[in-house]
């Protein structure tokens, strides 16, 4: 598959399924129930994460950077594809801009609603989902803890 190759749903939907696995994880440690995961093109899982700001108190750990930090350097990004349960933020938005990341998907946007559309007015592949799991798991976890999420989330 190249980069300028168009992702498929089938694959998309099955990348999706990892950083939905970190979404998960982060719920059961007591944290957000983002997660995220940087593929490249071609299927290989390059590195995973979930938003860990509770569990580390650390604001900066969204789910997009942590699995970018576990994703370790590469020389380029545009074969990446960063894989998300949630609408990235503006700052997750910014790293994936930043670094030419060439594809994103998202599981949802029902929840929230960040910077994808001006990722895609950039040049990067968006495919959203709008995965049922992801929406119900995120929905959940914001009406029963609505202040940490606001917190998170900056509103």
């Amino acid at each position: 598959m190249t980069a300028n190759e168009p992702l498929s749903a089938t694959k998309a939907r099955s990348f999706l399924a990892v950083a939905l696995e970190e979404a998960r994880a982060g719920l059961a440690e007591g944290g957000i129930p983002i997660g995220a995961a940087l593929f490249h093109r071609d299927g290989t899982l390059l590195g995973s994460g979930h938003n860990r700001r509770v569990q580390d108190d650390d604001a900066s750990t969204h789910a997009e950077t942590a699995a970018f930090r576990n994703a370790g350097r590469r020389r380029h990004y545009g074969n990446c594809v960063m894989v998300t349960t949630l609408s990235p933020c503006w700052y997750c938005s910014g790293l994936i801009r930043q670094f030419g990341i060439g594809a994103v998907v998202i599981g949802e946007t029902e929840n929230f609603t960040g910077g994808h559309h001006w990722v895609a007015e950039h040049g990067a592949e968006v495919i959203v989902l709008d995965d049922p799991g992801c929406v119900a798991l995120l929905g959940t976890f914001i009406a029963e803890h609505p202040g940490l999420w606001h917190e998170d989330i900056g509103l």
